[in-house]
This record gives structure tokens, sequence and C-alpha cells, in this order.
């Protein structure tokens, strides 16, 4: 794969579809942009926690509907929220790394971005029992070829199928329900985020997404 293909993809990726466009799939064979397609499952993952302000309202909702879901975590929240983070963990979640302060990829040296990482790294593993899945989700999505081929290595690159669009203060909340109930499917990859942000518009939509598709006979799983 040649740095202009990953650089055109990056350009793309920063465009920020609903629905990733299948150009974006093909040149990143190392990412996982959607999950088991054959199981009537979904995968909903929040990044940029955790925070008081809103994960434990989150994981509440998860628990009601005994929905699993990924949390794509960043060091610090983590450090300063260690009892939330825990209970992602007791209540049967996955977490991945999300940097260590929510670096982009594009803006800083490669140096700096892997020693951000490894610094989000040992605080995941400080507070884990088990071994680390050793996920890996870019903050925007955004990673130069140079970093691309160093992570893939050493991380399951997690993308996305389907963009919530919760962290846009633009956005009305019952659009960002409408972006996951239109395009989410069997496998689908769903970015959300447990971020102040957002927090208006996933207090409105997860309860009902995952009413939704529930009551279609739809699980929500762990990556």
């Amino acid at each position: 794969m040649t740095e202009s293909v990953l650089f055109l993809c990056n350009v793309l990726d920063a465009l920020l579809f609903t629905k990733t466009p299948s150009l974006l799939t093909a040149v990143y064979p190392e990412c996982l942009w959607k999950g088991n397609t054959k199981a009537k499952a979904i995968y909903l993952t929040f990044d940029d926690g955790p925070i008081p302000e809103i994960t434990p309202f989150v994981l509440d909702e998860l628990k009601k509907w005994n929905a699993k879901a990924t949390f794509f975590c960043i060091g610090k929240n983590v450090e300063a929220n260690p009892e939330i983070f825990q209970r992602i963990i007791n209540e049967g979640h996955s977490i991945g790394n999300h940097t260590y302060d929510h670096l982009n990829g594009w803006n800083v040296s490669d140096k700096k971005y892997f020693e951000n990482i490894e610094k989000c790294e040992s605080v995941l593993n400080s507070k884990l029992e088990t071994q680390n899945l050793k996920l890996f989700r870019p903050p925007y999505g955004k990673l130069k070829p140079s970093q691309y081929s160093i992570l893939k290595s050493q991380y399951k690159l997690i993308m996305w199928d389907v963009l919530s669009f919760d962290f846009d203060l633009k956005m009305e909340a019952e659009k960002v329900l409408k972006n996951v109930l239109d395009n989410a499917e069997a496998g689908s990859i769903v970015v959300m985020h447990d971020s102040l942000k957002a927090k208006p518009k996933v207090e409105f939509a997860l309860p009902k997404l995952l009413e939704f598709f529930i009551d279609k006979g739809f699980k929500f799983e762990k990556l």
C-alpha cells in the first residue's frame, strides 16, 4: 500500500461519513471495520471516557438491556476516574486504548504519538487483572501511514462502520438516533462517545436505539 493511497484514505476519513465508504475499508485491510456479519449482533463502542458526567449513565443503560460494549478510553480519564473504569471491567465490557490525552496522529511526530499510546497502555494495564486485548482506535480516526504501519503489528486497530455524530454540537439528538437506526446492521461497529460534548445526544439516543434493535432480535456484543 503506497503512502499516497493511505493519505487519500485519511483525507476521505476526515470527511466523516455516517456510513463508512467501502474504499476506506478496502485499503486499510489490517483495521477492523465490522464485526461478525453472520450473527445478528451490533458492536457499540464509546470513545473518550470514562468521566462521571456520562459514563455511569451509559453503563446503567447497557446493564438494563443486558448489552455489552467496547470503551476506547483516554488514559488521563482512567487515572482521574479509576472507579468508573473498574465498573466497566466488572460489568463485562471490553476496553481499548485511545491515547493518553486524545492526540491527533496527523499533528504530532510519530515518536510523541507512540509514547502517548504507550503511556495510555501502561495506565490501562495497571488497572487490569487479566491480559489486555490490545485494541486501539486512533482519535478522529487519523493515522499517518508511518503510524499505521507500526501500530497494525502491535494492536488490533478498530475503526467503524457507523458514525453516530453524537459529538457534533450542531446535530440534533433526533438525527444522531436516526444515523444509527438507518445505518446499523448485523456486524456494524457503531461509534458513540461518553464525553461531555456528546452527553445530551447519548442520553436521548442510547436508550432508544438499544430498545429498537433488541426488539428486532439483535444483541449488543463487545469486541
